[in-house]
C-alpha cells in the first residue's frame, strides 16, 4: 500500500466533498483532501469485523451506536455553515453515544469513541493530525490499533481536555473502555491470526 494521495494544494469544504465521485473515499482535514480509495488489508477488515462484533453485542441493548467506515464524521469549527465545514473524516470505528449528532449524512461533532487501524498508508496521519483533531473536538476515548505489533494504544481525554500518556494493551490483553463501566474488549479476539 503506497501513501495517502492528496487531491491538491487547494482546500476544500464539505460542499465541495458532496460533489465528488461515490466510487472515491475522501477525507478532509482541515480543508485539505486525502484519498482513503485503496482497499483496507485482509488484516485490517479481519480487526475492524472483530471490534464491530464485540462493540455491537454490547450495545445490543443501549442508546450509544456503533458505526464503521465508510461513515463521514463532521467537525466543524464554530459555527461553520454545514457545506463550509472543512474537516470530515472516516474513522475505521467509532461510537456516538448523543443520538442528537446523528443524522442521514453520519455524524456531526466528535464521537465518544473513535479507533484507528494503522496501516502504512495512514500511519503518520494517524498518529499526528488526526490525534490533534480528535483531542481538540472532545473524542473521549482514541484508540490507535497495531495490526503489526498487535498492540492497541488507548488515549483517554483528561479533565484538561487533553489526552494524558497512552494506556498500551497487547494481543495478550482485555481493554477496559472508559466511557462504559462494564464492557471490556478481548483483544485475544481481536488479533487472532
Amino acid at each position: 500500500m503506497g501513501t495517502t494521495a492528496q487531491k491538491t494544494d487547494k482546500r476544500f469544504t464539505y460542499g465541495d466533498y458532496l460533489t465528488w465521485q461515490d466510487d472515491e473515499r475522501w477525507e478532509l482535514i482541515h480543508g485539505e483532501a486525502f484519498n482513503m480509495t485503496p482497499a483496507p488489508s485482509r488484516q485490517h477488515q479481519e480487526i475492524v469485523t472483530e471490534l464491530i462484533r464485540q462493540f455491537a453485542n454490547y450495545l445490543a441493548d443501549k442508546p450509544c451506536k456503533v458505526y464503521i467506515a465508510p461513515f463521514d464524521v463532521r467537525l466543524a469549527d464554530a459555527d461553520e455553515p454545514e457545506d463550509e465545514i472543512r474537516t470530515v473524516v472516516q474513522p475505521d470505528l467509532l461510537v456516538v453515544c448523543d443520538p442528537a449528532k446523528l443524522d442521514d449524512r453520519g455524524c456531526k461533532g466528535a464521537p465518544d469513541l473513535i479507533v484507528e487501524v494503522l496501516s502504512p498508508a495512514t500511519t503518520r496521519k494517524d498518529l499526528k493530525e488526526k490525534f490533534a483533531l480528535y483531542e481538540k473536538t472532545g473524542v473521549r476515548e482514541y484508540w490507535l490499533a497495531d495490526p503489526t505489533a498487535k498492540t492497541v494504544m488507548v488515549f483517554t481525554l483528561g479533565a484538561d481536555r487533553r489526552y494524558g500518556r497512552p494506556e498500551v494493551y497487547t494481543d495478550e490483553d482485555r481493554v477496559q473502555v472508559s466511557i462504559f463501566d462494564d464492557l471490556t474488549v478481548d483483544l485475544q479476539m481481536v488479533f487472532r491470526e
